[in-house]
């Protein structure tokens, strides 16, 4: 049995009160760095540990941290990405609803460690039970003189403050998310300049998700040699998986990073639904490419995942039998992107509206031989052409699923191929 360091609170009874939640270590780690640490020290415990952005980029936390200037003479912001859009993830609103502490915790720690005095929380708009968890919390944490003006009597200063986006995707991009912070439309940003040196109100600011941030408290408790013997070279500690889809037990799994995706699935999970045969398997949330069941025999890390031909992302894997019909399934990925563009960029705007169309004339058997080959044509023109990833993001499936299940696309064709019909209504490639 592998050790729960994130979910080692779930199911306790009252696990989201501070009395619980110091009964078992919780704030001596945000003591301990605001009361006896540098913040350079801080930031350097958080390099050693490989602590990787758990949102889906991976990038090293420490290293993030470290692009922040010390010497801006503007204030700082760190702000935690709660927005938790794509879909088959739901691994962070869990964290909030069992373990609110533990991300305040994490929240003091990585902002003393980048010198800011405040700290913003941004949620998507359908969590507002999980926000009436948080705001208690953060209340119970000021009245203990864990926020506020004197942080520990030490003088720090903290402020949190939680912020209720609309629903939308594209605001769980970082500089979408920003957009919306100050009020705008979550249009992202052009890059560089980075957040780091100039994000919310054009000031230094630092994002990282919600479990990456609660991984915070337990590097500075047990220390970063620890936290990187429960992962793999490179990228330290545990992950959490959300399985959903044909299994037996689906749910949120806290393994160790790199876990076998065939035993994530068959040994954890309990195996294909009702003993079929297992058929697809996308490994890191909807906007990755799907793997084949003879492909899934890897490592579920952010490196493993990437030798595999797919994306860890967020490590939310969906689960598909042998009776899945795959061009639904990608017409469900498809339309979801459609309608998650902003609009801002043309190859996204009007790429996921091409994509869709055509996919939507092949549902319903209007489709046309030369379809697939343009709807790999229209993903690889939107790569890499846009502000942000949501083209991307609509791209590798795309391209994934016309490779990896062409039969399925040419049947749809075939079946309901028209006498004399006509490819000119398509989009041009």
């Amino acid at each position: 049995m592998s050790e729960k360091v994130l979910t080692r609170h779930f199911g306790v009874p009252d696990s989201r009160t501070i009395k619980v939640y110091e009964s078992n270590g919780g704030y001596v780690s945000a003591r301990k760095a605001v009361m006896e640490m540098k913040p350079t020290e801080v930031i350097d415990t958080v390099k050693q540990a490989n602590l990787l952005g758990r949102g889906g980029a991976g990038f090293p936390c420490g290293v993030k941290w470290g692009f922040v200037p010390v010497d801006s003479p503007k204030p700082k912001y760190f702000v935690c990405n709660c927005d938790e859009s794509e879909p088959g993830t739901f691994k962070d609103h869990e964290l909030l609803l069992n373990d609110p502490h533990m991300l305040i915790e994490g929240l003091i720690i990585g902002s003393y460690a980048i010198h800011s005095n405040r700290a913003f929380i941004y949620m998507r708009g359908e969590f507002m039970n999980r926000e009436a968890v948080l705001l208690e919390a953060i209340e119970e944490a000021k009245a203990a003189g864990y926020l506020g003006k004197n942080v520990f009597g030490t003088g720090y200063e903290l402020e949190i403050t939680t912020y209720m986006g609309a629903g939308a995707y594209i605001c769980g991009e970082e500089t979408g998310l920003l957009s919306s912070l100050e009020g705008w439309r979550g249009h992202p940003k052009l890059k560089p300049p980075f957040p780091a040196v100039s994000g919310l109100y054009g000031c230094p600011t630092v994002i990282n998700n919600v479990e990456t941030i609660c991984c915070l408290p337990h590097i500075l408790e047990r220390g970063p040699e620890w936290f990187n013997a429960l992962g793999v070279e490179g990228e330290g500690g545990t992950k959490l998986y959300g399985v959903s889809g044909h299994v037996e037990r689906p749910g949120l799994y806290e393994l160790p990073m790199g876990t076998n995706l065939k035993e994530l699935i068959y040994e954890h999970c309990g195996g294909i639904r009702g003993g079929k045969t297992l058929k697809a398997v996308i490994p890191g949330g909807s906007s990755v490419p799907v793997l084949k069941a003879d492909q899934i025999d890897i490592e579920m890390s952010f490196s493993g995942v990437k030798e595999a031909g797919s994306l860890l992302g967020s490590a939310a894997v969906i689960v598909m039998d042998e009776d899945t019909d795959m061009v639904l399934a990608f017409k469900s990925v498809i339309d979801f992107y459609a309608h998650e563009s902003c609009g801002q960029c043309t190859p996204c705007r009007e790429g996921c509206r091409w994509l869709k169309q055509i996919t939507d004339r092949i549902v319903a058997g209007k489709g046309v031989p030369g379809d697939p080959d343009r709807m790999v044509s229209i993903a690889q023109r939107m790569v890499g052409r846009t502000i942000c990833v949501l083209a991307d993001a609509a791209a590798m499936p795309t391209e994934s699923f016309v490779a990896q299940f062409r039969d399925e696309f040419d049947a749809y064709i075939r079946g309901g191929e028209l006498v004399g019909a006509d490819a000119s209504a398509a989009p041009a490639s």
